[in-house]
């Protein structure tokens, strides 16, 4: 079994523990949802040829988090839509559907040059994640189709921006114990 075959298996089978009691489970969005941002770290930490390094994925990856989550939450307490289940009227648009199709764009964008096969199943993780949440009424289905808009043009935007801002300049990354510090070399 080549390396190839390999990580494609890992990437389809990442989800595995949370459809073992079946689409619908209670954590199964939620696991599904991070899927591709944790088959992005595996990749990258496996030493997987990506698009960018380490601290230059990780601010990019981290500032399409922050902009496609802060569009959904802003969106969801501005549209008073109603969940199909009536459980509240946050359903637009799906916070699930935008994080799952950001870490599939950040997934496709890094690695999808190494394998398309990458792409088909980071984005087919997140399709199945905006599935779920149709299919367990939580969402309207125009509910995760703006979510996962929202997702990959946020996730577009963010490395459009950045290639602009960062080109042929240092980008630095560390823990500090409470969070992240990010320095950028501008000269």
């Amino acid at each position: 079994m080549n390396t190839k075959t390999m990580i494609m298996a890992a990437l389809m089978a990442a989800p595995a523990p949370a459809l073992a009691g079946g689409i619908g489970g209670e954590t199964t969005d939620d696991v599904l949802q991070l899927t591709p941002w944790a088959a992005v770290i595996a990749l990258k930490a496996s030493g997987i040829d990506s698009r960018h390094e380490w601290p230059r994925l990780a601010a990019t990856a981290a500032a399409s988090m922050a902009v496609s989550a802060g569009v959904a939450y802003t969106l969801k307490h501005t549209v008073s839509e109603q969940r199909p289940d009536g459980s509240d009227d946050h359903s637009f648009p799906s916070g699930h559907a935008t994080i799952a199709f950001a870490g599939a764009t950040v997934l496709h964008k890094e690695f999808g040059k190494v394998s398309p096969w990458i792409s088909v199943a980071g984005y087919s993780v997140a399709t199945l994640t905006a599935a779920d949440r149709v299919m367990r009424d939580r969402h309207h289905w125009y509910d995760v189709a703006a979510g996962a808009a929202i997702g990959i043009l946020s996730t577009e935007l963010c490395y459009f921006v950045g290639g602009k801002l960062l080109k042929d300049k240092g980008v630095a990354v560390a823990f500090n114990g409470r969070g992240f510090d990010v320095a950028i070399n501008i000269r």
